[in-house]
């Protein structure tokens, strides 16, 4: 199977990632999105590099900024990277698409990620399109019911994802939006989301705009897949994905049973606990969409005992 978790996006707001390097010349400001991280060569903090992006790049024509490592020695807290960025919002105006706390397992493990509240960020950016969230919520992940008019993709990814946060997405206006993707992670990690949680995103009115919903990661999948069985809001989208988390037959049941799912053009289900006879039939049902899955994570149809099932992304 395919394995999907933490890695480094090669291209990210529709633009290639470019870290900026001192002996290799510039790309226009508006060409790249612009990775920002610690030089661990260098031994500095992360203002100073922040400082250094703001003097020699014209910010002003910046489309999109990925934010990686911003420690240089011990891990440190997120806060004051969110406050660089809220103090000098207004050097951004083109801003478009920001990715905050892109680091992997090799960095650093997802749950060690000294995050924070990042509601600041939105309130500052507007204009703000396509946001990402790298982290936990026992390591300070947090965000508030928020009003944003041009968000229209909304990505958190993590290993333990807050009940509060989630209910501050469901609550916050983003008329805009057409893509939410939620990776729940395990409860080892903080996450203590429910489905109820997720109530006003399925009921289909709380986002009208939504097309694409990725509900991943979850020790409760299966419940997910119940919850979206009869949600509202499948009818609207393109496209859905259940994947990374512990689907097994009992959810694969419920989706078949529910409403048709064949006028989505994709329904992600990989990395499952799925036996092979109930996952031909979700392909049959659901044809002519694509249902992306291959074998599951372990086979167990011929076992007398189910193994004990993993999300994708914890740690």
């Amino acid at each position: 199977m395919t394995y999907i978790g933490i890695r480094h996006p090669e291209h990210f707001h529709g633009l290639p990632v470019h870290t900026p390097a001192a002996s290799v010349p510039l790309p226009a400001a508006d060409a790249v999105a612009w990775r920002l991280e610690c030089d661990y060569e260098e031994q500095a903090d992360f203002a100073f590099f922040w400082q250094r992006f703001l003097d020699t790049v014209d910010t002003t024509r910046v489309r999109a900024l990925v934010i990686g490592p911003w420690w240089h020695e011990e891990y440190t807290p997120f806060a004051p990277v969110v406050e660089l960025i809220v103090a000098h919002a207004d050097r951004f105006p083109a801003l478009r698409g920001l990715f905050l706390a892109d680091v992997v397992g090799e960095e650093c493990e997802v749950s060690w990620l000294r995050m924070c509240d990042i509601t600041p960020v939105l309130e500052a950016l507007p204009l703000l399109e396509e946001f990402t969230v790298r982290g936990c919520g026992q390591e300070g992940l947090a965000l508030r019911p928020v009003r944003h008019a041009a968000l229209k993709s909304l990505r958190f990814e993590s290993g333990g994802l807050p009940g509060d946060l989630v209910r501050a997405v469901a609550a916050s206006e983003l008329p805009a939006l057409e893509r939410l993707d939620l990776w729940f992670g395990s409860s080892w990690y903080g996450a203590d989301a429910t489905v109820d949680d997720i109530g006003p995103v399925l009921s289909g009115s709380t986002f009208p705009r939504l097309r694409h919903l990725g509900l991943q990661n979850s020790e409760l999948q299966d419940e997910m897949a119940a919850a979206v069985a009869s949600a509202p809001v499948v009818a609207q989208l393109e496209t859905l994905a259940l994947s990374m988390g512990t689907l097994s037959d009992t959810g694969g049941e419920a989706l078949l049973n529910g409403q048709p799912l064949n006028h989505l053009a994709t329904l992600d289900l990989r990395h499952h606990y799925l036996t092979g006879p109930v996952l031909d039939r979700i392909r049959a049902a659901c044809a002519p969409a694509v249902v992306e899955g291959g074998e599951a994570e372990e086979d167990y149809a011929d076992e007398d005992e189910e193994p004990e099932r993993y999300v994708a992304v914890s740690e």
